[in-house]
């Protein structure tokens, strides 16, 4: 509530400008808006299924697991949606011959789990673009590229994979190819456009930024990390101080988040669309 639908208005409003009026700036913001909600919107969804599920006695496994921090597209899918990718894996990869057979066929079968991935989440180009695009990184990293990788530093692995990923979303979530080009123009300052009809700051208002800085945070296991120090901490005031700090906190979250959807207009999960 408090990050993907506080970055839906902005990326959904830049993704809607033509690529002639969109400037590199204003474009990079789209982008990363789209990036955290499309993260934190699924992620949350399927945190509210697993804890429905356990209200029932169900056990659902974790679907996410911080995927952001990857350092290559192979590491992202045992991350990313992970009921999905185990789901392919199982049922197609692997009766497909999974990588028990000749390099040149476990390429094949990459491309055709990452096709059928992408037509998947819709019938349309742009999606099948996307689905192939992962399969292609895929297919190369197990070429020769991650070992490649390897001789990298960490931080620019870490890029490598958030521009991967990143540019795929521009094709996940433009309407259509040719939308999706235009709007990568604009990403490397191809674009005509002048800045006056969209300027950065119509879009980059206080909530936006919060949300971003809130969603860069929380795609990284910051505060995982910062309760297990704490719960490590010795004495018991430590101890009930944490504890009572958690509840406030979830408290606070929960409220605000109703108070904003009481005050917003609907918007849907992304993926009730799948």
């Amino acid at each position: 509530m408090l990050i993907a639908n506080s970055l839906a208005g902005p990326a959904d409003l830049i993704f809607s400008i033509p690529g002639d009026q969109l400037t590199l700036p204003v474009a990079w913001l789209g982008l990363v808006c789209y990036t955290l909600q499309i993260y934190f919107d699924f992620s949350g969804y399927s945190d509210m299924a697993i804890g429905l599920g356990r209200m029932f006695g169900f056990h659902f496994l974790e679907n996410f697991n911080y995927p952001y921090i990857s350092q290559s597209l192979t590491e992202f899918w045992h991350r990313w949606h992970i009921s999905l990718s185990n789901w392919f894996r199982d049922y197609l990869y692997i009766p497909l011959g999974g990588n028990r057979i000749s390099p040149r066929r476990t390429y094949l079968n990459l491309v055709i789990v990452f096709f059928l991935c992408g037509l998947w989440h819709g019938a349309a180009w742009n999606f099948v673009f996307w689905g192939l695009f992962h399969g292609a990184f895929l297919v190369a990293e197990r070429m020769g590229l991650s070992r490649v990788l390897a001789g990298w530093r960490a931080p620019w692995r870490h890029v490598y994979l958030l521009l991967v990923v990143m540019v795929s979303w521009v094709f996940f979530r433009a309407s259509t190819l040719s939308h999706a080009w235009s709007f990568l123009a604009a990403m490397v300052g191809l674009s005509p456009a002048s800045g006056i009809e969209h300027p950065l700051g119509l879009y980059a208002d206080t909530l936006t930024l919060l949300a971003l800085t809130a969603g860069a945070i929380g795609s990284m296991p910051i505060v995982p990390a910062l309760g297990r120090r704490l719960a490590a901490a010795p004495g018991l005031s430590v101890e009930i101080g944490a504890s009572a700090f958690k509840l406030a906190a979830m408290a606070s979250i929960l409220l605000t988040s109703v108070m904003l959807l009481a005050a917003g207009t609907y918007n849907p999960f992304i993926y009730f669309r799948f």
